[in-house]
C-alpha cells in the first residue's frame, strides 16, 4: 500500500515538472492521472489497489458512527425507562482476528459503543471478554458484534 502512494505521488509530481505548471491543480490532475495509471498497472504490482483500502477504512468508521448512534439510543431508552429491566453480564466473544492491531482495534471499538466494555483478553488471543449493559441473547451480541466490527476490521487488515 505504501509502495502504491510512493508511486502515486512521484507520478502528481512528475506530472507537475512537465506541464510546467506548479499548482494545486496541476498537482491534483497528476495525482488522479497516477489513480487511473495505478490501476490501469494493478496486476504488476503486489498488493492490491490501495484506494479499496481506503475505502473500507472510510467505511469502518461510517460503522462505527452508525453503531454509536443507535447502542447511544438504546442506551437513552433502557436508562429512562420508569421500571428499567436489563441484565447485565460478561460474555466471551470467540475471535478470528489474529494480529494484536487487530484485536486491540476491535477491544477498542467495543468500548467506545456505549452499553459495552471489553474486559479482558485470553492468553492465547481467541477470545475477549465483553462486559454488557444488557444481555438479552448471547449468542445474538456475538453475533451482531462478529458481523460487524470484526468482519471490517478483517477487510481493512487483509
Amino acid at each position: 500500500m505504501t509502495f502504491q502512494i510512493v508511486i502515486n505521488l512521484i507520478i502528481a509530481v512528475m506530472w507537475m515538472f512537465l506541464s510546467e505548471s506548479y499548482t494545486l491543480p496541476s498537482f491534483i490532475t497528476g495525482y488522479i492521472l497516477g489513480v487511473f495509471l495505478l490501476l490501469l498497472l494493478n496486476r504488476f504490482i503486489p498488493d492490491t489497489f490501495y484506494l479499496r483500502r481506503i475505502f473500507k477504512i472510510i467505511s469502518l468508521i461510517g460503522l462505527f458512527i452508525k453503531e454509536l448512534v443507535t447502542s447511544n439510543i438504546d442506551i437513552v431508552k433502557l436508562v429512562y425507562k420508569p421500571k428499567p429491566e436489563f441484565e447485565p453480564g460478561i460474555f466471551a466473544l470467540p475471535t478470528d482476528l489474529k494480529s494484536n492491531w487487530e484485536i486491540t482495534l476491535l477491544a477498542n471499538l467495543i468500548s467506545l459503543t456505549p452499553g459495552t466494555l471489553s474486559v479482558a483478553v485470553s492468553q492465547d488471543n481467541t477470545h475477549l471478554y465483553i462486559h454488557a449493559m444488557n444481555i438479552d441473547d448471547i449468542d445474538e451480541a456475538i453475533d451482531s458484534i462478529k458481523n460487524t466490527f470484526e468482519k471490517a476490521i478483517m477487510e481493512v487488515t487483509r
